[in-house]
């Protein structure tokens, strides 16, 4: 995993973008995981608009990182109009690895027991252990001498929630409970930004899937597929469960905003085809235990960026294309958000992105799926 970016790797280069920008972008350390490691945001732009993106809530899927590090320097360093207009009309605020534990040991758990869980929330001291608590093997890893939770199941529409005994386990299609330090802090830096501008306008999380999908009707791989879908709508039987919601909820935008990063792979296609094998993720998802699930409801244009193949099945394969594909569709969405043209977007757009082939792959249990 050497070419991918470690985590004192991270901190290194997100001091060096600071000092090269000439305050253009701030980083601060805003919480730390639950082994001690800081966990980083850093922030460019002045719009009032806020675009907030994270990456790496899984340890073992890096594109993310490396390609919000290009983006910050980008920002921070370039003159040109593209990116004046970005930082005079959009607030960046990127957190580039929001799982540190887990990109140190190269897994998908964070590294954290339940009884860890209880210490800090007694009231679960009685309660079995959540659904996506991992304790046996993962992915190829083994979590029997160093438990973790799936920490991208641990968030809750409602940002007051505090755990409740009655909520546990739970399952795949209910909200998770912030019980790991990890969530907490995302959610908290959602808040504050929230207090501060009064809405974040977009949400968008970086993560891998399966390397060996193909675009339908081709055996060309996916380089990756997006989503503006995560829950049940609010609006209807299916989702009433989140009605609350129902006057937040932003379909229709959602899908403007991954039309954007289709549009701009697309065009990037022209010089490179990898970057055109784009496709859409499974849509009968209910998970309102992801911070996209989550943020949405709250009012967020949510983008769900799948990049082709985790670590331990492509290792630094490709690192650099998909790296590169990455970049391009957030610049793709940034530009859109920052010039206006997101809102002249047609969502139906949306639903015309070639859905992605699984072939004959079932998923076993519910925790095995991969956003």
């Amino acid at each position: 995993m050497s070419e991918f970016t470690s985590y004192d790797e991270l901190l290194v280069e997100l001091d060096r973008i600071e000092r090269v920008s000439t305050g253009r972008v701030s980083v601060e350390e805003v919480g730390s995981s639950n082994r001690g490691r800081g966990m980083m945001l850093a922030r460019v732009g002045t719009g009032p608009k806020v675009v907030f993106i994270t990456a790496e809530i899984h340890g073992n899927e890096k594109t993310g990182p490396d390609a919000l590090l290009d983006v910050l320097d980008y920002l921070g360093t370039s003159d040109s109009t593209a990116a004046q207009r970005v930082r005079d009309q959009l607030t960046v605020v990127a957190m580039p690895k929001i799982n540190p534990d887990a990109a140190s040991l190269d897994r998908r758990g964070n590294d954290m027991t339940w009884q860890e869980a209880q210490s800090q929330f007694p009231q679960l001291a009685a309660s079995p252990p959540p659904w996506n608590y991992i304790t046996g093997q993962r992915q190829g890893d083994d979590y029997s001498q160093r438990p973790g939770f799936d920490v991208n199941r641990d968030y809750h529409p409602d940002l007051e929630y505090q755990p409740q005994p009655q909520d546990f386990p739970g399952s795949s299609d209910r909200p998770g409970w912030f019980i790991s330090p990890e969530t907490q802090t995302v959610r908290d830096v959602y808040k504050g930004l929230r207090a501060e501008f009064g809405s974040v306008d977009t949400y968008v999380d970086l993560h891998h899937q399966g390397a060996c999908y193909t675009v339908p009707g081709t055996d060309r791989f996916v380089t990756m597929s997006l989503s503006g879908k995560f829950v049940a709508d609010p609006r209807t039987p299916e989702g009433s469960a989140f009605a609350d919601f129902a006057g937040t909820y932003r379909p229709e935008y959602s899908k403007q905003l991954n039309v954007a990063a289709y549009n701009a792979l697309q065009s990037a296609a022209e010089q490179r085809p990898d970057f055109g094998n784009i496709t859409l993720y499974p849509q009968d998802i209910n998970l309102p235990g992801t911070g996209l699930g989550a943020f949405q409801l709250n009012g967020s244009g949510a983008v769900l960026f799948e990049v082709r193949g985790q670590t331990q099945t492509l290792g630094e394969q490709h690192r650099e294309m998909l790296t590169k594909t990455v970049y391009i569709g957030l610049d793709g969405i940034l530009s859109s958000i920052a010039s206006g043209e997101v809102t002249q977007l047609d969502p139906a757009s949306y639903d015309q992105i070639p859905p992605t082939d699984r072939g004959e792959r079932t998923l076993s249990r519910t925790t095995d799926v991969e956003d």
